[in-house]
């Protein structure tokens, strides 16, 4: 089967997910520009509080993914075939008392999303993504703080860790990106959220991707398939990890500390771990994505 041929997963069918990827929710850079209502902006502080306390806490992992016409070929090979060996590894991720979800957010010309609403991980299969159109980056910002709100997609009624959010790009934006991510970082849920951003290839902006992370601790960078793998593995799994972990912090003087505290040393950690272990990586004999083989 072609890289770039899409096939339906089958899935539980209990969940919703859209019939056809082709004709899957869409919002177009248009579209997304309109403003956002303040009821979708989540009140971060009385919100998760406010939630029905029961036996398990839930952890959404938001995988924004360019999908723009220079990912065609090798790149989106690469990125299907790690995505769907991924999947298992991060079921085995989280603790017992955690229900971990994923939603998979494309952008291209327009934005999709995977599924129609965050899907379990015992019942999420990978759909392959095809490539093609522009760079949309700012219009998926907007999307994504559109629907990271408890009227949306974070709609647990349990208790709920602040999200994972990981951004995978080969390129520049070819929208407003920073008119985006002004919109998205009034979002409480990201603010707090784990953040951390994959390069592909040599085009890729780091500086970009750092003004998402809010550090560049949290960038890296895959020049082939083989670091493609690496470095998505390491991230996806070590920012589920830390993200369905609760974390008790305490200053000098033994007085435990507020959430903020606590959110910044996870993200903290976050880019201590994914240094340290890709520093550990080899570059292998595989040939560069820019090559022009």
């Amino acid at each position: 089967m072609s890289n770039e041929h899409f096939t339906e997963p089958e899935v539980n069918k209990n969940v919703s997910p859209l019939d056809d990827f082709d004709n899957a929710e869409t919002v177009s850079s248009a579209a997304s520009s309109a403003p956002v209502s303040d009821d979708s902006i989540l009140d971060f502080d009385d919100d998760p509080l406010s939630a029905t306390s029961v036996s398990k806490k839930s952890l959404v992992i938001f995988f924004l993914i360019d999908t723009s016409g220079s990912m065609k070929g090798k790149k989106m090979g690469e990125l299907n075939t790690v995505m769907e060996e991924l999947i298992p590894e991060i079921r085995r991720v989280g603790e017992a008392d955690t229900d971990v979800k994923i939603a998979v957010l494309t952008f291209s010309t327009e934005v999709r999303w995977m599924y129609s609403n965050p899907i379990p991980i015992e019942d999420f299969e990978w759909a392959r993504l095809r490539a093609s159109g522009v760079t949309s980056m700012g219009a998926a910002f907007k999307e994504l703080n559109h629907r990271m709100s408890r009227n949306s997609f974070l709609n647990s009624p349990s208790l709920s860790f602040a999200p994972v959010i990981f951004l995978m790009t080969d390129g520049y934006p070819s929208d407003d990106y920073k008119e985006g991510l002004r919109e998205l970082q009034t979002n409480s849920w990201y603010k707090f959220g784990l953040k951390a951003a994959l390069g592909i290839g040599q085009e890729a902006n780091d500086n970009i991707l750092a003004e998402f992370t809010g550090s560049k601790d949290t960038v890296v960078h895959a020049y082939s398939g083989g670091q493609l793998a690496q470095m998505i593995k390491i991230i996806a799994v070590t920012s589920s990890q830390i993200g369905s972990k609760s974390m008790t912090l305490s200053d000098d003087t033994s007085h435990e500390l507020g959430e903020e505290d606590v959110f910044a040393a996870k993200q903290k950690l976050l880019g201590q771990q994914i240094q340290e272990l890709v520093s550990t990586q080899t570059d292998g004999d595989d040939v560069p994505f820019d090559t022009g083989w």
